[in-house]
């Protein structure tokens, strides 16, 4: 284990012996984490944090600080758990639940760019990107593989689904459903075609999605009659997750494009 002599950690904290601690850091009891990880210097580890074997904490980090909810009840018992190999740009913050016993969860292979902010009992999954200054609202929940602009914001309790993308300062106020472009205030500007691409969804499957896209979004008939029209029963795995997703938003709904 590599501790600079200035980091304060807390007898109680476990963290395995190849884990390198930054100057100034600090990580209370509670706290968990996983071989080969990197704490910067200067950053904090609050309570209970359960970070996975890999991952980066970049200076001045804050991970398992309190919500900002005026009702949190400051005795919950709740904590933030991080994957493997996520790689957590310095100045980003990331606060714990605030459910007793709740979770903030971060998957595995994420990139958090610089000011990144992870609201309270956020749910992410793996490989996604998400660019300096994105604020992620308290109750967000994102897929994976998904690309989100700087300065993008998005308000608590929407969804952001599979290989979305929403563009630099974008603000979603609704569902992003998966494969989406999203610009500008709950605007969607196509599929990303790019993403889907690169996630090696074949052309068949990609062109499902995007008769799915067309039939649904821009037909004569209203929204929710469209979508009772398209038969599932035939659809790729990827192509009826899409169409799930159109079916059953959150409570916020959903962001529609320009017609």
């Amino acid at each position: 284990m590599m501790i600079h002599p200035t980091a304060i950690i807390d007898p109680k904290a476990r963290i395995d012996e190849s884990v390198h601690v930054g100057a100034y850091a600090i990580i209370e009891s509670g706290a968990i984490i996983d071989s080969g990880c990197k704490i910067g210097a200067h950053s904090q580890i609050c309570g209970s944090v359960d970070i996975g074997k890999g991952t980066i904490i970049g200076r001045s980090s804050i991970i398992g600080s309190e919500p900002q909810d005026t009702s949190f009840d400051h005795s919950c018992k709740s904590g933030v758990r991080i994957g493997e190999k996520n790689n957590i740009r310095e100045l980003t913050t990331i606060h714990r639940s605030t459910q007793n016993g709740g979770w903030t969860h971060l998957g595995d292979e994420n990139f958090l760019m610089t000011g990144s902010h992870v609201g309270h009992d956020v749910k992410m999954g793996d490989r996604n990107i998400i660019a300096n200054n994105c604020l992620l609202g308290g109750h967000v929940t994102i897929g994976s593989g998904s690309f989100l602009g700087g300065g993008a914001v998005f308000h608590q309790f929407v969804h952001l689904g599979d290989l979305c993308l929403a563009q630099g300062n974008s603000t979603i106020t609704k569902d992003i459903p998966p494969y989406c472009t999203a610009s500008q205030k709950n605007r969607l500007i196509g599929l990303n075609t790019v993403g889907l691409r690169r996630a090696e969804i074949d052309p068949a499957t990609r062109a499902e999605i995007k008769r799915l896209y067309r039939a649904v979004f821009f037909s004569k008939i209203p929204f929710s009659e469209a979508l009772d029209a398209i038969n599932d029963e035939k659809l790729h795995k990827e192509a009826s997750g899409f169409l799930e997703a159109l079916k059953n938003p959150s409570r916020k709904g959903l962001c529609f494009p320009k017609v």
